[in-house]
């Protein structure tokens, strides 16, 4: 059993799906791990670092590879190296790239993202989307502070009271409570706001002020999976009002919502950012799916006319690229364990199994995830490639574990 750990090719992806940590546990369960030159090294961990654990080095790591773990979906010049049947775990994207899913079935591989993981208690260590969000609401927090030119704790001194810093939260899902709890714990004055209910208590635990319209259309606005559902013009139009009020008062503003599947919903509009004061600042966590605030533009910091700041960060996880890279190595880990057998340490995929089933989007040549089903599996010359999405799904799992079963 040969599992591969590639050099990722995206610009600007300086995660790795493999620390020593995890390379080592692999190896217990009989793997024989091979990583390819230059692989950690954005992430702070050297070719030596691997070797000193085990595994090889080599730059045909991939080559005759049973396992390929990675960060970003495979392109179509690394799949040429791939061999057929193998098993690849990465972040897919799979959402509007239908032409990525064909290049991936026409390779013959199986491929599963690890995006869809079920929000189940079984699966919580395998959850890749929660694992990334915590660490870019935390990241959105300090982006934040370093933009803003002021102290952000109360401050009494000789010279004069220096107040709080103001700290808006939009969306109170993994990353935003996340970016609440650091916020509150730089010493900000700190308020949020979400369409679920749920996330009203999950606020206010953490010493925050909850900030929404809260009439019947907002007590029903949450999937069974905790999600949030697409609210009503009308509801829309009522929770603007309210948050266009409150934006003017802020420092900070941290924008973290999204739906899957869909593009980011637009919560602050170019008026609402016209009436911050000037040295301000908007943190866009949605910007790689169309942004929360109006403006934003990825990679870039916009200034408006009336000085305030819109950060628009690619890849926000991967500036903590070492502890992003650690988390994300366990969760591809511990789904990985469930397909080998300790018994024979060989792969064996139990294809019945609930997260397998969930998780899988090609194989034998066919897109075979339901939700995809629809892609062709003739490819065009080339797969468009986008960064993953930050996540703000529930802390906490809404569904009950199901029972695995196992081929």
């Amino acid at each position: 059993m040969r599992i591969a750990i590639p050099r990722e090719t995206e610009a600007g992806e300086p995660r790795v799906a493999g620390t020593p940590d995890t390379v080592k546990r692999l190896m217990a369960l009989g793997a024989d791990l091979v990583v390819e030159p230059g692989a950690g090294l954005a992430s702070g961990i050297i070719d030596a670092d691997y070797e000193a654990v085990g595994a090889s080095v080599s730059a045909d790591a991939v080559k005759g590879a049973d396992v390929v773990l990675k960060v970003r979906r495979p392109s179509a010049a690394e799949l040429k190296s791939y061999k057929a049947g193998a098993v690849v775990l990465a972040t897919m994207d799979p959402y509007g790239n239908e032409a990525a899913l064909a290049v991936m079935a026409q390779a013959g591989i199986a491929a599963f993202a690890m995006e869809l993981m079920p929000r189940i208690t079984r699966a919580q260590v395998m959850d890749v989307l929660s694992s990334q969000a915590n660490l870019a609401g935390y990241r959105a927090v300090i982006d934040g502070a370093g933009e803003f030119g002021r102290a952000l704790p109360m401050m009494m001194t000789a010279a004069g009271t220096v107040p709080a810093a103001k700290i808006f939260v939009m969306g109170a899902g993994v990353a935003g409570l996340q970016a609440i709890a650091t916020a509150r714990r730089l010493g900000a004055v700190v308020t949020a706001t979400d369409v679920r209910p749920a996330a009203k208590e999950q606020v206010e635990s953490l010493g925050a002020k909850f900030v929404a319209v809260m009439d019947d259309e907002f007590k029903q606005a949450e999937t069974a999976a905790g999600y949030a559902k697409p609210m009503s013009a009308e509801y829309q139009a009522k929770q603007a009002a309210l948050v266009a009020e409150h934006i003017a008062k802020q420092d900070i503003v941290i924008t973290t919502a999204l739906i899957p599947g869909r593009a980011a919903p637009r919560l602050v509009t170019a008026a609402m950012a016209a009436s911050m004061k000037a040295g301000s600042v908007l943190v866009d966590l949605a910007v790689e799916r169309g942004g929360n605030v109006e403006g934003a533009r990825i990679g870039e910091t916009v200034v408006t006319a009336n000085g305030a700041k819109i950060v628009g960060h690619a890849n926000v996880p991967g500036r903590l690229a070492a502890t992003s890279s650690a988390l994300y190595a366990r969760n591809l880990f511990a789904f990985l364990e469930v397909m080998i057998d300790k018994a024979s340490k060989s792969l064996v995929v139990p294809w019945e199994d609930e997260l397998v089933k969930a998780t899988l989007l090609t194989r034998d040549g066919a897109v075979v995830h339901p939700n995809f089903q629809s892609v062709a599996p003739s490819p065009p010359a080339a797969p468009a490639t986008e960064a993953a999405a930050v996540d703000t799904a529930p802390a906490k799992p809404k569904a009950a574990p199901k029972k695995s079963t196992k081929a």
